[in-house]
């Protein structure tokens, strides 16, 4: 395997961990107004990924930067062709870490409500964004001889991208109701998630099939793919989301969470597998797609990229074990009930009330 094919195995790997950590993190803000009864119920909801959501974002810097500099070519084509896209996504990611640290400046009910939305709205339209934008590279964009994009935002539209952007949210939904029946203590907030992720579960199956199966056609009519090995991974994903399903139908939310991730994992193998060995599929002549080869950097530069990863993934891998580790404590839930010695022991002793009389 030459260092091209390993840093776009690597860049698989990585937007896998991005969306598989965001991933619950905004499935949690989706489901903040239907879960979120009460503020009791919202503030154990965003306890539960305020001391992780900053290092799942991590994640998004290292496979962005690993992009631009593995691939530089195909980072300046899409970024510059994607400009509108990508900034609207970046307005959604601030104004949702905003969210964070601004709902608890003010008391107010409708303040914090406002916040409360924004998190749900931008949680939502995150996951959207970037499913329609990834599998862009896919279905074929505007790409000039000159590998230069000559479209316009409306390019990234089809049907097969917009129903992978809704498909992606939903996979999000369903592994942030899941992650919150892990993560929250037994009590109403846990149950109603549970229920959340069995009614969800259905749904995300079936709209995660469509993508999966609709990606390797796309991939087969646009990039000149066989059916293999991509139909490994449909059977894979199939399995993977009929055990999401069945799991939290039986209540076994660890294992469940397990599955959930699994699918999105596979979900991003998908796109990546379709892409091979391209990484941007032209829609004006195919001859003008982005390759591994010809966008990718120089040898060298791809070596010091190498060694450089091998010394330091593992220490964020570290850290971020590290943390949720030390946060594993679940939260919410309802007040323990009291076992009946403990209220006798609050009771006055008779010697104790003498002395009061006395």
């Amino acid at each position: 395997m030459n260092l091209e094919i390993t840093w776009f195995v690597l860049l698989c790997v990585l937007w896998s961990a991005y969306f598989v950590t965001e991933g619950f993190d905004f499935g949690v803000g989706m489901l903040l107004p239907i879960l979120g009864r009460d503020e009791a119920d919202r503030q154990a909801m965003f306890a539960s990924i305020g001391p992780v959501w900053d290092g799942n974002e991590v994640w998004l810097i290292i496979a962005g930067a690993a992009t631009f500099a593995a691939f530089p070519v195909w980072y300046a084509t899409m970024f510059s062709g994607f400009y509108v896209a990508l900034l609207l996504l970046l307005v959604l990611l601030i104004v949702r870490i905003v969210s964070f640290e601004w709902r608890g400046k003010h008391e107010s009910p409708a303040w914090r409500g406002f916040w409360t939305w924004i998190n749900t709205v931008s949680s939502f339209g995150v996951p959207l964004v970037w499913g329609i934008g990834l599998t862009s590279l896919l279905s074929g964009t505007p790409v000039a001889a000159n590998q230069q994009f000559t479209g316009s935002f409306w390019s990234l539209f089809t049907w097969y991208t917009v129903i992978a952007g809704i498909a992606l949210a939903l996979l999000c939904a369903l592994h942030g109701a899941v992650y919150l029946s892990v993560r929250t203590s037994p009590g109403d907030l846990r149950e109603r998630a549970g229920d959340l992720a069995a009614r969800l579960a259905v749904p995300a199956a079936v709209l995660g099939a469509v993508f999966l199966i609709w990606t390797l056609i796309v991939g087969m009519d646009r990039n000149h793919q066989g059916v293999w090995p991509g139909i490994l991974v449909i059977v894979l994903g199939a399995i993977a989301v009929v055990a999401a399903v069945a799991l939290t139908r039986l209540g076994r939310p660890a294992l469940a969470f397990v599955a959930s991730a699994t699918t999105i994992v596979l979900a991003v193998v998908m796109l990546f597998v379709e892409l091979y060995p391209r990484v941007m599929v032209s829609s004006t002549d195919f001859a003008n797609s982005l390759t591994i080869e010809n966008s990718s950097s120089a040898h060298y530069t791809l070596t010091v990229m190498t060694v450089t990863a091998a010394l330091l993934l593992p220490v964020v891998l570290l850290y971020q074990a590290w943390t949720y580790h030390v946060f594993r404590a679940r939260l919410g839930g309802d007040p323990p009930a009291r076992h009946p010695a403990e209220l006798l022991g609050e009771r006055p002793s008779p010697n104790s009330a003498g002395d009061d009389r006395d």
